[in-house]
């Protein structure tokens, strides 16, 4: 199945009417907790993440508080995350330097981003697309598997299928795909068993068996 522009217009418009209302499943009540909880979420689900900062930020949810926590109270905190110790200490040097050269507040440029410690391209792209609705398409694994299944977005690095789904989607409409998407991998186009014949989209999808 050749997958054109115009199929990829009616992929989008279906996952939009589907997964339009919802947003990230993290929870946070400002900036900080949210690039805390991205950053926790590498290689761990957000049920967990949610579990796990929903104890932590009861204790310390900003940068002089979880300096004051300090490395060892902070790993116990997370340890039920992937990663915890190298986490850890990304979020203590994190929060030591937003209080250095951003008076503790979390920046709204990429570059200043990614210069943080443990954030990435695809966390640097979360808090911008979520907190100042900065046009911008986080690739993590459900979106890299979906784009890839669809034929949304194909390449073989998360890099290389941000640029493909810049490409087919409309600017105006990154930030929110990234979220239809996420959702559609999370509760239709699962890694092992994808619920083919619950898909909104299979009608579309090149990847559907017969």
């Amino acid at each position: 199945m050749r997958v054109t522009k115009a199929v990829k217009g009616q992929m989008l418009k279906v996952l939009e009417q589907t997964y339009g209302h919802i947003g990230t499943a993290l929870h946070y009540t400002s900036p900080f907790e949210l690039l805390v909880a991205v950053i926790l979420s590498a290689q761990c689900t957000d049920e967990r993440v949610n579990i796990t900062t929903g104890r932590l930020f009861l204790k310390a949810n900003t940068p002089e508080a979880i300096l004051f926590l300090g490395l060892e109270a902070l790993e116990e905190e997370i340890k039920d995350c992937g990663l915890f110790r190298a986490k850890a200490k990304n979020i203590l040097a994190m929060s030591r330097l937003l209080l250095e050269r951003h008076q503790g507040q979390v920046p709204d440029t990429f570059d200043s981003l990614i210069a943080l410690p443990g954030v990435g391209r695809k966390t640097a792209n979360v808090i911008l697309s979520v907190l100042y609705n900065v046009p911008a398409i986080a690739v993590d694994t459900h979106v890299f598997r979906v784009a890839n299944r669809l034929r949304l977005g194909t390449g073989d690095t998360p890099e290389a299928v941000e640029a493909a789904l810049q490409k087919a989607i409309p600017k105006k409409d990154w930030a929110a795909a990234h979220h239809w998407l996420i959702w559609h991998g999370r509760k239709i186009c699962k890694a092992r068993r994808p619920l083919c014949d619950d898909c909104p989209v299979q009608d579309l999808c090149p990847s559907m068996k017969p």
